[in-house]
């Protein structure tokens, strides 16, 4: 992942757990939460799903879309850094 281990070891050990054991949380939290607005959405090999983000460190985020029917995440953002399109 883009997050460096070295940076955020537990953070993002969690995050990865996260990932595989409840990826779409029916409570959210400032730091799991499904994105908004044109990001809430995304596409992978033709199918739409749901874009949600873990905040792994105060800047650092995994944005993933969820793909409820196959039970699979798929990354589309690993970074240290805060990204850039939420800035609007």
């Amino acid at each position: 992942m883009g997050v460096p281990r070295q940076q955020a070891r537990g953070n993002t050990y969690r995050a990865w757990v996260t990932l595989r054991t409840d990826p779409t949380p029916r409570d959210e939290t400032p730091r799991h939460h499904r994105l908004k607005g044109a990001l809430a959405h995304g596409t992978h090999r033709g199918r739409t799903c749901e874009q949600w983000q873990i905040e792994v460190t105060g800047g650092g985020r995994i944005w993933y879309l969820a793909d409820t029917s196959r039970f699979t995440c798929w990354i589309t953002f690993a970074g240290t850094g805060h990204p850039r399109a939420t800035d609007h």
